[in-house]
């Protein structure tokens, strides 16, 4: 099973619509940066996620793991957020790993490292491919009311792809 490392944009949002558990659903553990355990658990407090994952780390399927790599961290701090650094350096550190971030920059910065990533969106698409959920424009849209960004065209192309679209 590959190493599943997550930015804290994944579980906020998965959070914030009651999903956080998917990710429980499918991998076994989640590797977190302390940067996105500072972010999401002690600086979001009271917030979406940090209730959510504190208790699964207390259960153990959310673990806080350091990279090893910090000169790595600084570089590429130099594009990215501290968290999405961590992210991309610990996922690189971990072979076959897979790494769950939502922002364009680091996800472009996966790419060029030729780390396998996929985001909230696509979580939320293999849930529905799964029968985890019944409606992928349902959980989408309480997305959106979350304050959670998508491009309208690609909001339609997913429910299209997924057979929720008008010509799906």
């Amino acid at each position: 099973m590959p190493s599943v490392v997550a930015d804290s944009s994944v579980l906020i949002h998965l959070a914030a619509i009651g999903r956080l558990s998917l990710l429980r659903d499918f991998y076994e553990k989640i590797w977190i940066p302390p940067t996105v355990w500072k972010e999401v658990v002690e600086e979001g407090y009271g917030r979406p996620g940090a209730r959510e994952v504190e208790v699964a780390f207390y259960r153990g399927w959310i673990e806080v793991v350091a990279p090893a790599n910090q000169p790595l961290v600084e570089l590429l701090k130099r594009d990215l957020d501290a968290g999405e650094a961590e992210v991309i350096a610990l996922g690189l550190e971990r072979e076959d790993s897979l790494i769950l971030l939502d922002e364009s920059e680091g996800r472009r910065a996966a790419e060029r490292y030729g780390l396998r990533k996929t985001g909230t969106i696509g979580i939320l698409m293999r849930a529905k491919r799964e029968g985890k959920i019944s409606s992928l424009q349902a959980e989408l849209d309480a997305l959106r009311r979350q304050m959670f960004r998508i491009d309208e065209q690609l909001y339609e192309q997913v429910l299209r792809v997924m057979g929720e679209g008008e010509s799906g």
